[in-house]
């Protein structure tokens, strides 16, 4: 079953979990997701199966949108309550514009410096692995963006916010930097991702409903495609391309990514166009063409 299925993970599980579930429910083992979700977290997780799994890239590249809750007045060694108490400060009370103010100062382009518990490697081990062990390493700070951030709700000892940002951005280390920019200890004590690129959390399914009816619930990679244009070639065209021969054709913009389809509704791939040619980028089918006596190859 080659496809997409945008899962919706239940807090506890790790995105691994949920991916080794996948594996026995479809009984198949080419399987990849399209953006770690903290264990904690729960929300749209999207899962690559069999040869959508070429095109994982695009999805982890896309933006997405969390709501999470900030506690304040202590944070641990994880980021979220998980984890070990390392600091405590006062709860202070928070004035509607001081909130206000704050949220709009990350709003936009910025910096964070990744936490010590995520799965991005230093030296080829992963960062969570070292901290297990008690060692911190330094980590530079990376750009990212926030596109919006909203106040949902303020109760005096937790801020409940929307988040969309770009790829990269831990919502733990944001929930730490809100918390110490309002000067207190904070650590993240919920987290549900409500986008994830063109998967929407309304639209996501459980373990459980897939389980009952995969096919119901698998979707086609064309979501992940539609960011790039549409390029209709005929099956002659798409067979050379596939099979790495740079081909002419009218129209095409230089350094774009295409995705190519058959005029008989194959998707052969995507390709770029170099040089006023278009030549294969990622193929997961070669057409069949007749030759002339009506035989296919």
């Amino acid at each position: 079953m080659d496809g997409i299925f945008n899962v919706l993970k239940p807090p506890g599980m790790t995105s691994h979990d949920v991916v080794g579930a996948l594996r026995k429910i479809l009984n198949m083992k080419k399987i990849g997701h399209g953006g770690t979700l903290d264990p904690l977290a729960a929300g749209v997780l999207p899962v690559f199966t069999g040869t959508a799994t070429r095109f994982l890239e695009y999805a982890a590249h896309e933006e997405k949108s969390y709501r999470a809750e900030l506690t304040f007045g202590i944070r641990t060694d994880t980021g979220d309550t998980e984890g070990q108490v390392i600091a405590q400060s006062p709860v202070r009370h928070l004035t509607e514009k001081e909130i206000e103010g704050t949220l709009a100062s990350f709003r936009g382009e910025g910096t964070q410096i990744p936490p010590m518990y995520s799965a991005i490697s230093v030296k080829g081990t992963k960062l969570y692995k070292l901290a297990r062990q008690g060692i911190e390493v330094k980590r530079e700070p990376r750009p990212i963006t926030l596109y919006a951030l909203e106040l949902v709700d303020y109760t005096g000892k937790t801020l409940v916010f929307d988040v969309t940002c770009s790829k990269g951005t831990f919502i733990r280390t944001l929930c730490e930097d809100l918390a110490a920019k309002l000067g207190m200890a904070g650590t993240m004590s919920f987290l549900l991702r409500r986008k994830a690129g063109v998967f929407r959390l309304e639209d996501a399914h459980t373990l459980q409903e897939i389980a009952a009816d995969p096919a119901s619930c698998c979707e086609g990679i064309e979501p992940i495609l539609a960011a790039f244009p549409r390029l209709t070639v005929n099956s002659l065209q798409g067979r050379r391309i596939a099979q790495g021969v740079a081909t002419t054709l009218p129209g095409i913009q230089e350094g774009i990514l295409y995705q190519l389809w058959t005029r008989e509704g194959l998707l052969v791939g995507l390709a770029r166009a170099v040089d006023g040619r278009l030549r294969a980028h990622k193929i997961i089918h070669i057409p069949e063409v007749e030759d002339r006596t009506g035989k296919k190859p």
